[in-house]
């Protein structure tokens, strides 16, 4: 492996060059959202509702019309008379079933009804920030609250107050996937069962930069210029386009740099349909960016997942079945992919790397008066992950065996790959064997006994976790690239996406070592719906395998074309023609000619060697691994200290490692901080969000967290040229079991055998005081 100083030599698959972006982004050169100048540009700010659950009585705009610098006011009234729709789910049926969901549209502006505080009423468009806020202040709206349901259990109770006539009973699709009558039998026969009720825990995913929009409008085309801060910009396109009733090629999205997004900005808001109605309105440039306080109460949310999951075993510890009783609280409104997250991905992988016969889950998809929940990594597959290895720790101290060779003699073998679990998912390849054997040298296990010992003598508790971690990247079946020969050098357009991991660094990566050229010479360009027709945006760690695949596939053509032109160059038979290092040359012979010489040649005569691949995958990537976590806890205050933690990670073939660590090292944290300091919380007497700031709210910092020791087991993945597997989310789905585990053994000398999350002082605390005297 070539080092950071082998960059001028040109980077291949494998090499470590420094992230080119970097230089621009460290020195302050970014092009985000709110550094960008637009002459003339106006302010738009929303105004939300304060109730989670009210009618809308009236509203008074007339107040605000009036005020300094205003240039419009609308309403749902004004929306309706200009021919606006409403915002809909990118996903309306069940994907496995084809069954349409229950769902109400969100609509742009409420109307007669809001459905969680923060949602949008109406906006106020005026000269400069101040005056859209001093403005906003000015509406005045009539509400009439309502009862509110904040959790599936009440949304479903009897008598609960509906959120809309369209999802009656509060349920949006519920749903039975596996073989319940397989896995009755299993448990009839079982040595061993555990059951466990348990709370993926809600989450706030705060990128850095938050969510924005300025969008001109351009009376003279009747087309849109929208500026936004997104990870998905054809597929918001397409959303938003559908909102404002115009085909997606009257809408250009571009987004330069992103803050990152975490599955945030993965699906359209209406905020940015409002912004581009504005603009269309007013005939001014409109700008809206999110505040951070908008961005706890409106940004899609994640994760609050409620299940009651049992294993069943044998004598001798092998799983016999899995059952699944799943609830997912996904808000007032369905929004963007969440229909399929409960019903495509949380059930994929329902068993992860573990061979169960049988298998059968069941879910409810429920909707309640909070802020709608959207993505964030590893969505459903964080969640299939806590279940099980919650389980299999509950299971070890039921039948006395121990964690590790519980969870070793039931892993799916390498030898057998690739298998088909329970629920009908291939998992092509991996060494889950491997990779546990491989982190318990890391993790010195063998010398957790000395190190509790030594917490002890201090007058802490210590406690180790294990967790397997697993997830199919998938995301947008199709991706789209294309690969232009001009000024004397590559640009590379994708309809991928980057928001922070290094795509203008990885991606001509990929494409040098396929086409035999310097890195150095290739451009990447992305961020543009006019730059390229169709692509699928970066979301499901996506990008690497799918804009790498459509990148092979493309320089497979263009080495074809190449090979034809050569020929006629050099009077030779096509067949004669060879292509190696950048080079074509007829074969037995010393003539020939570099690629982009001869590109020049081919343009120039009209047959340039440009060419792009739209390509559609069949299969999923499934990156793997195997974490050990060690906590220590000062039981008089409930302190809980991360003092180890060990991975071993499979993504396949490693396009860049130092790149690689770090998305993992990101997901890692993100995990971490849900396990250990992350919640959103709702008042239950009234409905309102209580973690509405970074006051309330915690995220990990620098010293809450450990160096990571981090080693990689490399099994390529056989569903794509490259042998890539998806890099930047898997990791995540392993901190909140792996910590909760290691919290749970930490405290079994008091009596305590479960906990929920996260692990703050003041939770932890209770769990001691609660649990009986130490043994």
């Amino acid at each position: 492996m070539r080092n950071q100083s082998d960059h001028a030599a040109g980077a291949v698959l494998g090499d470590c060059p420094l992230r080119r972006e970097d230089a621009r982004l460290l020195t302050g050169r970014g092009a985000f959202l709110d550094d960008m100048d637009f002459p003339g540009c106006a302010h738009a700010v929303l105004v939300r509702s304060p109730h989670p659950h009210a009618r809308i009585a009236r509203i008074d705009l007339s107040r605000a019309q009036a005020a300094r610098g205003v240039l419009a006011v609308l309403d749902a009234a004004a929306a309706a008379r200009d021919g606006l729709r409403p915002l809909h789910p990118t996903f309306r049926v069940n994907p496995r079933s084809g069954v349409p969901f229950a769902y109400q549209p969100q609509p742009l502006l409420a109307d007669d009804t809001v459905r969680y505080a923060g949602e949008a009423v109406a906006v106020v468009v005026a000269e400069d920030p101040d005056a859209a806020l001093d403005a906003a202040e000015l509406v005045q709206v009539d509400y009439r609250p309502l009862p509110s349901v904040l959790t599936p259990q009440e949304a479903r109770a009897a008598g609960a107050p509906e959120l809309a006539p369209e999802v009656p009973g509060n349920l949006y699709h519920d749903w039975t996937i596996g073989d319940p009558e397989a896995v009755d039998a299993a448990f009839g026969k079982a040595a061993h069962t555990v059951t466990c009720r348990l709370h993926n825990h809600r989450i706030i995913t705060n990128p850095m930069e938050p969510r924005g929009v300025v969008a001109c409008w351009d009376a003279e085309s009747g087309r849109w210029h929208l500026h936004v801060s997104s990870q998905n910009i054809h597929g918001i396109r397409d959303s938003i386009a559908e909102c404002l009733a115009t085909p997606p090629s009257c809408v250009r999205f571009v987004a330069r740099d992103v803050g990152g997004g975490f599955g945030s900005k993965n699906f359209a808001y209406v905020e940015y349909a409002l912004v581009a109605w504005a603009a269309r309105r007013t005939g001014r440039p409109v700008k809206w960016i999110a505040t951070r306080s908008e961005m706890f109460l409106t940004d899609h949310q994640a994760r609050d997942q409620h299940a009651v999951a049992s294993l069943a075993l044998d004598a001798d510890g092998r799983f016999l079945a899995l059952r699944i009783e799943s609830d997912a609280n996904i808000g007032a409104y369905m929004v963007g992919g969440m229909g399929s997250i409960a019903c495509q991905l949380f059930v994929h992988l329902a068993g992860t790397v573990y061979d169960i016969p049988a298998v059968a889950v069941s879910v409810n998809v429920i909707a309640t008066n909070t802020t709608p929940v959207g993505v964030t990594r590893a969505p459903g597959f964080a969640e299939a992950n806590y279940v099980i290895e919650r389980l299999i720790d509950a299971a070890a101290r039921v039948s006395g065996i121990d964690r590790v060779a519980l969870r070793r003699m039931n892993l799916f073998r390498s030898e057998a790959m690739p298998v088909v679990n329970a629920v009908g998912e291939g998992i092509d390849s991996g060494d889950f064997k491997g990779a546990l054997d491989a982190v318990i040298w890391r993790a010195d296990i063998d010398g957790f006994g000395e190190r509790r010992a030594a917490s002890m003598a201090r007058g802490r508790l210590r406690g180790l976790g294990i967790s397997f971690q697993i997830k199919g990247t998938g995301g947008s079946p199709h991706e789209n690239v294309e690969v232009r020969f001009e000024h004397g050098g590559v640009s590379l357009v994708t309809g991928t996406q980057s928001i922070g991991q290094g795509h203008e660094t990885t991606m001509p990566q990929i494409l040098a070592d396929r086409l035999g050229v310097d890195d150095a010479m290739i451009t990447l360009l992305q961020g543009d719906t006019d730059y390229i027709p169709a692509g699928g945006g970066h979301g499901s760690s996506r990008s690497t395998y799918m804009a790498g695949t459509a990148i092979c596939r493309t320089v497979e053509k263009i080495i074809l074309k190449g090979c034809a032109e050569a020929a006629t160059l050099f009077e030779a038979a096509p067949e004669d023609i060879r292509y190696d290092a950048g080079r074509f040359e007829v074969a037995g012979t010393d003539r020939g000619i570099g690629i982009l010489d001869l590109a020049d040649r081919a343009r120039r005569a009209g047959r340039p060697l440009d060419d792009g691949h739209a390509w559609t995958r069949e299969h999923l990537t499934f990156p793997n691994g195997a974490h050990v976590v060690e906590i220590e806890i000062d039981p008089e205050t409930g302190m809980t200290r991360l003092d180890r933690y060990s991975a071993v990670d499979d993504y396949g073939v490693l396009v860049n490692p130092m790149v690689a660590s770090g998305q993992v090292h990101g997901s890692i944290a993100q995990g971490l901080g849900q396990a250990m300091l992350e919640r959103a919380v709702y008042d239950p007497a009234s409905g309102q969000p209580l973690t509405g700031s970074l006051m309330d709210y915690a995220l990990p910092r620098a010293d809450d967290l450990v160096w990571f020791d981090l080693g990689f087991s490399h099994t390529r993945c056989t569903t794509n040229p490259l042998g890539v597997k998806g890099c930047g989310e898997a990791a995540v789905c392993a901190g909140l079991p792996a910590v909760t585990n290691a919290l749970i053994d930490a405290l079994a000398p008091f009596g305590v055998t479960d906990f929920e999350g996260p692990a703050t002082p003041y939770r932890v605390w209770k769990a001691l005081r609660n649990a009986r005297s130490p043994t």
